[in-house]
């Protein structure tokens, strides 16, 4: 591999590669060598710039973290505009793009990783639980607003959301599901929190 590229972000760039291999060729497939091959960069560049390739790991599902608070900033932001189940519909088919999905694959199979992550972010499966957290400030956000129930239990609603949400989106090869078959769910799981 050539070595003397400069690279504006190094980080980005090797990101971005992992995130190739990852959804081309899945978790397993995930090792230093495939990412800097894909990265067209000398393997070097990835151990400067982390400890070990479960650093690599942990740091690109943190990114990816990053940009579901970023979703989640603005999901929150659109309370009380436009109807709670559309919008509910929209931030979860948004949410469970297939890099989102193939990113939870690789924390559920990579048990070091996975228990790096969970001294950074807290309990629970990282990425679901930072997406679990993206419906609950929304949910809280349209509560507050008094387009949910008083008594809405958003913090059984935000799981049941996410958990199904995922079911329906995870494994589908062929095409994610539709529209309708994620508002169907979300109309079924909020039938009794709305205002």
């Amino acid at each position: 591999m050539p070595t003397g590229i400069a690279l504006r972000d190094a980080r980005e760039h090797l990101f971005a590669a992992a995130a190739r291999v990852l959804l081309r060729d899945g978790a397993n497939a995930l090792t230093s060598r495939a990412v800097t091959t894909e990265a067209g960069v000398a393997k070097g560049l990835l151990h400067r710039h982390f400890a070990d390739f479960d650093d690599f790991l942990t740091q690109f599902v943190l990114d990816h973290v990053g940009r579901i608070e970023a979703q989640a900033d603005a999901l929150r932001e659109s309370a009380g505009t436009g109807a709670v189940v559309a919008t509910l519909t929209r931030g979860l088919t948004d949410l469970f793009d297939s890099i989102t999905l193939s990113i939870v694959g690789l924390v559920i199979s990579r048990d070091a990783v996975r228990t790096r992550l969970r001294e950074v972010t807290g309990g629970g499966l990282p990425v679901l639980r930072q997406a679990t957290g993206m419906i609950h400030s929304y949910l809280a956000a349209e509560r507050d607003l008094g387009r949910l129930t008083a008594g809405a239990d958003i913090d059984t609603l935000a799981p049941t959301l996410v958990g199904a949400a995922h079911l329906l989106f995870a494994g589908r090869e062929d095409a994610p599901p539709a529209v309708g078959e994620v508002e169907r769910v979300v109309t079924t799981v909020m039938a009794d929190a709305l205002a």
